[in-house]
């Protein structure tokens, strides 16, 4: 059922933050040819990967269109099928974390889902493609799909990827992309904070002016920053000065350093190294994506937004992007020290990253109850 005339915050809701126990994930299968390499075919093999470890620890709820169902079930048949449910779910492409709904919680038994607006990262002034009207409308299906009712956000447009929070009151965002002019540009900062306050049922939003270079989300907050526990948190680090990436995470860095959370603690803040060599686009990469009329192209050379932060969170594991660089050992190791609780599991990410993002914005958490 879509809940329209109240709030998350009104009912009694919050969003649990995603190291909270989870009841299953949301995975959408890989198809675009604008966004995957060869159709999907390089990044195919990843995500049965990913399905593998998650499907070990929670249910797994994939959507795929009937037309690839079939392609879908064979890659994944020697894997355990009880936890892995599919849902015949149009999408425009794979992004569950943005377009899929935002869980809220109450505490108290009941779970609902939360409806924003979905337009492909900027709509009209600098989206990534014209044409996203089953993204826009997945969100209330995936809803309905496990019998969970959904608020309607109206028109607030906003991302999954563009939001952390901690579980206990606190929003972190950047401000590159929330104050975007292809998202909300009729509303002022105050306003997009109190809409943000009302749907998480939180207290405070803390803004980081940047994200990470060259991400065309316009520089999504899960990029380059993330919660470890309360008061705790990760941000995507580079000493060398001459990185573009450089000056983006210091100015990061000084407003969580004189911050402090919804509940009043400052932040222990741990340092996680962005690839040493940047990743880009080869030129083989280039001439495998087959793009739309209006979409965003990648071009030979072009820097991608490569991030360790980037990280998805599954019950009693971590999942962590890597890039064939000498930074890969590095953030396993500073990760399995700030989740000691959880197992570390490296996926190779290349053939994700080329589609844009990683492993955090292809998933979204479905919390427990």
């Amino acid at each position: 059922m879509m809940i329209t005339g109240s709030t998350p915050k009104a009912d009694g809701f919050y969003m649990p933050a995603e190291f909270a126990p989870h009841a299953g994930t949301f995975l959408i299968w890989p198809v675009r040819p604008g966004s995957w390499t060869n159709n999907g075919a390089d990044v195919q093999p990843v995500f049965v990967e990913l399905i593998r470890e998650i499907a070990a620890v929670e249910e797994l709820y994939l959507l795929v269109g009937s037309q690839h169902r079939a392609q879908a079930e064979a890659m994944l048949k020697d894997l355990p099928q009880e936890h892995i449910h599919y849902l015949d779910i149009p999408t425009d492409d794979a992004w569950a974390r943005d377009m899929g709904p935002t869980y809220v919680v109450d505490g108290q038994g009941r779970r609902r889902g939360i409806n924003w607006r979905f337009n492909a990262w900027g709509g009209e002034v600098d989206g990534l493609y014209p044409n996203y009207a089953q993204d826009d409308a997945a969100a209330e299906k995936m809803c309905a799909a496990l019998h969970d009712d959904i608020y309607d956000a109206g028109d607030f447009v906003l991302e999954g990827g563009s939001i952390h929070v901690d579980g206990e009151g606190t929003v972190v965002v950047t401000e590159t992309c929330l104050l975007s002019q292809g998202r909300n540009p009729n509303l002022s900062k105050v306003q997009i904070e109190e809409k943000l306050c009302y749907y998480l049922g939180a207290q405070k939003v803390i803004w980081l002016p940047r994200g990470i270079y060259n991400d065309e989300t316009n520089e999504h907050v899960d990029n380059v920053f993330a919660f470890v526990r309360p008061g705790e948190v990760l941000l995507a680090w580079t000493d060398d000065e001459s990185d573009p990436q450089y000056a983006l995470s210091r100015g990061d860095l000084e407003v969580l350093e004189q911050a402090v959370d919804a509940k009043g603690r400052p932040f222990k803040i741990h340092k996680l190294p962005i690839p040493q060599k940047p990743v880009s686009i080869t030129e083989e990469e280039a001439n495998s994506f087959t793009f739309e009329e209006g979409e965003d192209r990648r071009e030979p050379g072009e820097r991608l937004a490569a991030s360790y932060v980037n990280f998805y969170l599954c019950n009693g594991k971590v999942i962590v992007p890597q890039f064939g660089d000498e930074m890969d050992a590095e953030a396993r190791r500073i990760l399995g020290e700030c989740f000691p609780e959880r197992q570390v599991v490296p996926l190779p990410a290349r053939a994700v990253i080329v589609g844009g993002g990683n492993f955090h914005c292809l998933t979204q958490q479905i919390p427990s109850l």
